[in-house]
């Protein structure tokens, strides 16, 4: 009876099983939005007009926004219930990430990576929270102060809307900068020690950061770049702290040393005589 041919392995499978779990992990994020999408869909209008509460205060009275396209009424309601869904979960959206890549980590990797990625998504709420309550309110009563004489402040819906978007991203990816400066030095690309005799160039960093990611007024640029400084300033103490906490590198590379061989024992004790 012959033997079965045994023919080699398939080197294309681990690519077609990664390619597998990622399709698969993507479908998951798809559903993970469109359920939080439809949660949300029916209260379109409400989270539309909650999202313009901060212009709608300070705005004139007898002023209202206004809609100037045909389609504009719901398709701008309906955007940000869509960017919303996406907002709300990225949660789920990094734990699927998170799922994808954590077979793939050492075990000190991933006891770094796991709260690297909450910290991040709580950063990126806290810093559209920022925009919300503090930069808003401060940045239209700014705006309509300055309004010339004659002139009726009417916005448009969809360029609000493109208009807070904007901020949004900028300011949750400006509380990211602890994120990214502990991996700087997580990765071996700069020390706490580097970085802090840098500050002066970081500090007017910050502020041509601030000033291209909003309005042209120095309030947002302001209100942007102190945030910004403050958070490098926190991710300087946690690298810190954090490679306190690292190991020695050289314990843990240097082999430990062999035991003596019964020759060189031999020789020992023959030197001793």
């Amino acid at each position: 009876m012959a033997k079965p041919r045994k023919y080699p392995p398939d080197p294309k499978k681990p690519l077609v099983t990664h390619l597998i779990e990622l399709r698969d992990r993507l479908l998951r994020m798809l559903a993970g939005i469109t359920i939080v999408f439809l949660c949300l869909f029916p209260f379109a209008n409400d989270l539309y007009t909650t999202l313009a509460q901060p212009l709608i205060d300070q705005l004139p009275a007898g002023s209202t926004m206004i809609a100037t396209e045909v389609a504009s009424p719901f398709l701008t309601p309906f955007k940000f219930t869509l960017v919303g869904a996406f907002f709300l979960a990225i949660p789920w959206v990094l734990y699927q990430v998170w799922r994808f890549i954590a077979p793939g980590l050492f075990a000190n990797e991933r006891k770094m990576v796991l709260p690297l990625i909450v910290s991040s998504t709580l950063l990126f709420y806290a810093g559209m929270s920022f925009a919300y309550f503090v930069v808003f309110p401060l940045m239209f009563e700014f705006f309509i102060g300055v309004t010339p004489d004659g002139v009726a402040v009417m916005t448009d819906i969809s360029k609000y809307l493109d208009f807070v978007l904007k901020l949004f991203f900028a300011f949750g990816l400006a509380f990211e900068i602890p994120i990214a400066t502990i991996l700087m030095v997580w990765a071996g690309i700069t020390t706490p020690e580097k970085l802090v005799a840098k500050r002066p160039f970081i500090i007017v960093g910050v502020f041509v950061v601030g000033m291209m990611l909003t309005p042209p007024d120095i309030i947002s640029q302001t209100l942007l770049a102190i945030p910004m400084w403050a958070l490098f300033e926190l991710g300087v103490i946690f690298s810190r702290i954090m490679v306190s906490k690292r190991p020695d590198a050289e314990e843990e590379t240097s082999p430990p040393e062999p035991p003596p061989s019964a020759a060189s024992q031999e020789d020992f004790y023959d030197r001793k005589r």
